[in-house]
């Protein structure tokens, strides 16, 4: 009895050891745990974004331990997939691409996520559809030029300033633009073009200006952004009807046989996009991705692209970036333009297949 009473006692000592120990062992291991499930995994991200922008990740990578896997295709590419992909998603986040139409009409493939630091933004560029996190500003008319083919068609590439030079007979078939109804950025050339082009914006005499220009691209349309602006360096194209992020690149990186030409009627800048996709299978991971997109050390790496940040007091590095006071600026009605997308872009391809 004495025996059995004795191993009770030690038993009960036990259980008031663990007992007395427990206000510390569970508040150690919850901190533990919100510190180990940050970051770590994977992350599957799509984005039409060029290099040095998907670069970015590599840095978001690091500093969380994610194995982050990046496929880059074209916007139009990108939004296909995720569709055909909807019952059973194999990514986690548009990185690009995501602009105000595309968020507008295709939000059903996507989280409702509003990031940390959204509030802060600039109003005009902060996720009000509660889809679009804006992490950057694209320059939508960029217009790169190869100055030695240009000048071997008699032209002064001093005088090439401007949308209407765009015209030129010279210039018939050596153009090279992308098709808006596919291509995020050739989308965004169209609707600057539709902007600045007419008595009025987006009015009847802007589309005629547009059916001229189709003229001259005289059956060239690409279906890869990259194909524009690589295509022109080589001296396949002489001009390249493109976006500035990817052809200051090319500047910083030393190619010196092309000039980059901001359109005198006006260039819009424009917010870049990036969201979850529905049910994405890392979802912690893609918050975390979009949360550190816009957070300062994340708009840090941007400013180190040739893509402009979204945040106005973290500004770029490149010298070769033109500031804003030298340039055009015009402002969008981004709302008229997701409204009219489908119709406008359906409108391109009549006239585009009208023209062949």
């Amino acid at each position: 009895m004495k025996k059995f009473l004795k191993l009770m006692m030690v038993a009960l000592l036990a259980l008031c050891l663990v007992a007395c120990g427990g206000n510390e062992t569970p508040e150690t291991t919850d901190e533990t745990t919100e510190e180990t499930t940050v970051g770590g995994g994977n992350l599957v991200i799509y984005s039409p974004n060029s290099d040095a922008l998907i670069a970015a990740t590599d840095v978001f990578a690091e500093k969380y331990g994610v194995n982050v896997e990046v496929v880059s295709a074209g916007t139009g590419e990108c939004l296909e997939r995720i569709e055909a992909e909807k019952d059973n998603p194999q990514g986690d986040v548009l990185y690009g691409g995501l602009n105000y139409a595309n968020a507008l009409n295709k939000a059903d493939f996507f989280e409702q996520f509003t990031a940390e630091g959204d509030d802060k933004l600039p109003e005009a560029y902060q996720n009000t559809n509660g889809v679009a996190t804006h992490y950057c500003l694209d320059g939508s008319a960029a217009l790169l030029v190869n100055v030695e083919e240009y000048e071997k068609l008699g032209l002064d590439i001093n005088e090439f300033d401007s949308y209407e030079d765009l015209l030129q007979p010279e210039l018939k078939g050596h153009i090279a633009m992308g098709d808006p109804a596919n291509s995020s950025s050739a989308w965004a050339e169209l609707t600057n073009m539709l902007l600045v082009k007419g008595n009025a914006p987006y009015d009847d005499a802007a589309w005629e200006w547009v059916g001229k220009f189709i003229d001259n691209l005289n059956g060239v349309q690409l279906s890869s952004s990259s194909a524009i602006y690589k295509g022109v360096v080589e001296g396949e194209y002489v001009v390249g009807v493109s976006y500035e992020d990817p052809c200051v690149s090319l500047l910083v990186d030393g190619a010196d046989n092309v000039v980059l030409v901001y359109p005198s009627e006006g260039a819009v800048w424009l917010p870049a996009g990036a969201g979850i996709i529905k049910n994405a299978p890392n979802m912690d991971n893609a918050k975390l991705f979009l949360n550190w997109l816009i957070s300062d050390e994340g708009q840090a790496e941007i400013a180190k692209t040739t893509a402009r940040p979204v945040n106005p007091a973290i500004q770029n590095t490149a010298k070769e970036m033109k500031p804003f006071s030298e340039i055009n600026v015009a402002y969008e009605d981004m709302a008229l333009c997701g409204e009219k997308k489908a119709e406008w872009q359906e409108k391109w391809t009549e006239m585009f297949t009208a023209a062949q």
